[in-house]
């Protein structure tokens, strides 16, 4: 019996220290960080069977289908230091094309030369992809290896009546999967009622020169268009 007390009085001493050091971290603002990969488990209930089966190998009809109608995408890339970058691409729908074996090839577009996206793939050979439809809450999100093509194949697979690129990243899918609505519902992204008035910001222009000390001659939303409208 006396032992049994002393260990309920142990556990509650260690209990009541551990509060205590709870009330001590919120106190003196030190951080409170989830740094291994059990301890951020322990905070979450195991994802349901459907979420962890839902990831696939390959692209089969319905990813190939949504591909076909999406004009946008965002295709995240990494350095080899772990530097991250999403950057995004859009066209015609089904301006990335799907070969027969599934793999996808996206065409290069001209745009700023930074090249971020291509120096990465040449380091790690590594990306993420997130597949947009205009009115779909869902998207359709793909992981794979990469590699910068100029094969003739896939220049002319990729080449519309504007152009061909000059390179194409081809990507060997390795997961895909539809991820749920929630993020576009809670956002109501695609509704009407969402829509910001542009003259909430100043022009990009207006911004990157304030940021970079350049002077950018002002330019209406129409005089950026038509600038644009070469490489689009």
């Amino acid at each position: 019996m006396l032992r049994m007390l002393y260990f309920v009085q142990h556990w509650f001493n260690l209990a009541h220290a551990a509060c205590e050091d709870n009330r001590n971290l919120l106190v003196t603002g030190l951080p409170m960080n989830i740094d291994t990969v059990s301890a951020l488990r322990q905070m979450y209930a195991a994802p349901q069977e459907r979420a962890v089966k839902k990831e696939i190998a390959s692209l089969d009809t319905h990813c190939r289908r949504f591909i076909e109608l999406s004009p946008f995408l965002i295709l995240a890339t990494s350095d080899a230091e772990h530097n991250l970058d999403a950057s995004p691409r859009g066209g015609a729908p089904g301006f990335v094309r799907v070969t027969v074996r599934g793999d996808l090839l996206i065409p290069d577009s001209p745009g700023n030369n930074r090249l971020d996206s291509f120096e990465n793939i040449v380091s790690t050979k590594k990306v993420g992809i997130l597949f947009l439809i205009p009115g779909f809450d869902e998207t359709l999100r793909v992981n794979g290896s990469a590699l910068l093509s100029f094969d003739p194949e896939d220049i002319t697979t990729c080449s519309t009546e504007r152009r061909a690129p000059k390179l194409v990243i081809r990507v060997s899918v390795q997961a895909a999967y539809l991820h749920c609505a929630k993020a576009f519902l809670r956002s109501k992204l695609w509704e009407p009622s969402s829509m910001v008035e542009r003259s909430l910001l100043p022009t990009a222009g207006k911004m990157i020169s304030e940021q970079t000390g350049l002077h950018v001659a002002p330019e209406t939303r129409e005089e950026m268009v038509k600038r644009y409208a070469p490489d689009l």
